[in-house]
This record gives structure tokens, sequence and C-alpha cells, in this order.
């Protein structure tokens, strides 16, 4: 960043205008900083000192979300970096950068926010469709069905009785992403951060198949004589109509099946089970168990909320990685800690690791995108 970009920078932080990513360039460009030079007159000097001055919230009875940010000694060192040329010894530079580090860390928190509605949809021909950069309306036409995007952000697919052929498309949702998809037979399916689902633009035969990798929730449109089948890396869930979740992402230990409403056959590895609403399946090595479980919390990612029911913080934070797109380390002897409660997914992850914290069971260092755990 050159010097007049840095002068602009700094004037809009002064008034309070800058936006969370020009926050973080200006901190970054500050800490690198060992003497800053401006050449400005004196009289330019004492302008910008007292206008920066007359900015800092003691000044203010209401002050900006920006400035609240940041303590005192931020912006008295940068009103003091935008007005005169700074001359100062290498170990004042150095406790004042240290000092400064620790609101750079937090700043970069805040930078990690939650997911939203992101995906990019591949056509039967490979082509692909990033959803989040496509107006409202008609996407496209597969073999007589249209891909239809509604103003909520969801797609869904109009199927033309007539058409006898089908293509299949694929719905991938990346990390920090979610979204919405109604199938030709009226199916709604919600897909979690790092899923995918395959699945035909019509469903035309004895049966109605999609493939799922992650994560999905599915409210299956009722159809006596065609059933609906979801095939998963390690198993096949079969259903007339029905609510259910599947979890079968591959970095699990376990595929879970949960079941709301209706009825589903679970058959993996030989093995069958039948389940009742309220009911969830594991699957580990090709054993199915089955166990009461409240239905409503498998599905709380659904309307954007965590729900950790005694769990181990290896999965809570192969969760989180997902949901902001971060990256976790930690000793093997935290792996096995555990942790209940509800967490908005709304919230920026600062929040969440705050949340964490209260236990007093671990700490967290942010680096980037990496995330380091400790007692």
């Amino acid at each position: 960043m050159n010097k007049t970009e840095a002068k602009i920078l700094l004037d809009k932080y002064a008034n309070g205008k800058c936006t969370e990513e020009e926050l973080a360039i200006l901190h970054t460009w500050y800490l690198e900083q060992e003497v800053i030079d401006f050449d400005i007159s004196a009289e330019e000097v004492e302008a910008a000192k007292e206008k920066i001055w007359n900015n800092l919230p003691v000044h203010q009875e209401v002050a900006t979300k920006t400035i609240k940010l940041f303590p005192s000694i931020l912006i008295k060192r940068i009103a003091v970096a935008a007005a005169v040329v700074l001359s100062v010894s290498l170990g004042y530079y150095v406790t004042q950068k240290d000092k400064l580090k620790s609101v750079y860390e937090t700043a970069k928190l805040e930078q990690i926010v939650p997911g939203g509605n992101k995906a990019t949809l591949t056509l039967a021909d490979g082509s692909k469709i990033d959803l989040n950069k496509m107006s409202n309306g008609i996407l496209g036409d597969e073999n007589g069905t249209r891909i239809v995007k509604t103003d909520d952000g969801k797609i869904f697919y109009n199927h033309d009785e007539a058409a006898k052929t089908v293509a299949w498309n694929t719905l991938n949702i990346p990390a920090g992403g979610y979204y919405n998809v109604t199938l030709s037979d009226g199916t709604i399916v919600w897909l979690n951060s790092k899923s995918s689902l395959k699945y035909p633009t019509a469903f035309i035969g004895k049966e109605r198949v999609v493939e799922l990798t992650g994560e999905g929730y599915f409210e299956v449109a009722h159809k006596e004589n065609q059933p609906f089948k979801v095939i998963t890396e390690q198993q096949t869930v079969e259903v007339l109509g029905t609510h259910f979740n599947i979890n079968a992402y591959s970095d699990e230990q376990s595929t879970t099946t949960t079941l709301l409403e209706g009825s589903v056959r679970i058959n993996a590895a030989g093995n069958q089970k039948l389940l009742s609403p309220n009911n969830q399946a594991k699957l580990i090595s090709g054993n199915i168990m089955v166990r009461l479980f409240d239905a409503e919390n498998a599905i709380d990612w659904v309307s954007n909320d965590f729900f950790f029911d005694d769990e181990d913080l290896g999965s809570i934070t192969r969760q989180l990685s997902r949901w902001y797109d971060v990256e976790f380390s930690y000793p093997t002897n935290l792996a096995e800690l555990k942790f209940s409660g509800r967490i908005s997914r709304n919230i920026n992850i600062k929040q969440v690791l705050k949340i964490m914290e209260l236990t007093k069971m671990v700490n967290f260092k942010v680096e980037g995108r990496r995330i380091t755990v400790t007692p």
C-alpha cells in the first residue's frame, strides 16, 4: 500500500467509515511499518491531528462500531502515524507492536464470518453455474425440465411430464455454504457445507434415486409406486414419503441417519434396519446401531444452529471447519473432551470460540484461517 492509499484509509478510519476488510488492510500495513514518513506540511500535520483526535470515542457521545472495536492506544498511535514522521527506538517500537498484535488478531477473527447461500450447479454437459452470481429466473433447460432460481436464493426443477429422457445434475456446496433445492417430484433437500447431491432432472421409471455426499435433510414427496432412495458411500436409505437427515461426511467415524416423520429402511453391508420417528441409526464398520433421539436436534443446522449433545471436540471442530472454512489443530489428548449446548451459526467465529472458552477447558489461538486449540 502506497502513501496515498494509506492516507485515504486513515482518513476513512478517522471518520468511522472503514469496512472490515479495509480495517484489516490498515492494521496489517501499520504493523509492518517501523518508520512512517509522510511528506505533509506543518499545517497539514496539525489539521490531521485535530481531525483524528476529534473523532476519538472520548469526544463522542456515541461511537461508531468501527471506533468501538479498538482501544484508545491504537487510535492514538494511528492518529500520530497519519500526521507526523514517526521516529521511535527499536525497543519502544517492539513493545507497541506486540500490544497491537492482539488487536490485529481480534480484527482477523472478525473477518471469519458465518457461511451462507453458496453452491455450484454442474449440468449434464459438464458446464458449471455459480448460483451466487446468477440472477433469479430460469437458469436453463435440461431435456424438457426447466431449472429456476427463486427470489429467496433456492432452485427448483419444473418437469414437463411429456419428457421421456432425463439428464443428471450435481449440486456442490463449498465450505462455508449451504443450499436448498426442490427436485422435479417436489422433494425438498437442504444441503450442508462441503456436501453434494447428484440427481436426475426428472424421475422416470420404477424408483427415484439420488446420490449424497456430506449432509442433507430430505422432505420426500410421497409417491406410492415410486420409492425414493438416497445412496451414500456406505449405505442406501429407501423411503416412500418422509422427513429424514443423513450425515455421511467421509471424515466422520459413522454415517448417521435420523428420522423425523414416516419410515425408512437402511441397507448397508448386507444388514437392514427399519427406522421409526425419533430413531437415529449409526452405521459403523457395516454395523447399524439404532437409538432413540430427539430428531429435531439433528436438523438444527437447517435453521442455522449448532447442537452439541455431549459431543467430542474432534466432531465439533470438524463442524466449525466446514461452516467457517477454517482449519483446527489440537493435541490428541484434547480430542475426546465433551461439550453440550446450542450455538447460533449466524454469529462470527470469535463469538463461538469465546463461548467455548467459558468452559475453562480450552483456549484458542488464531493465525489466518488456522486455529490452534490448547488446554
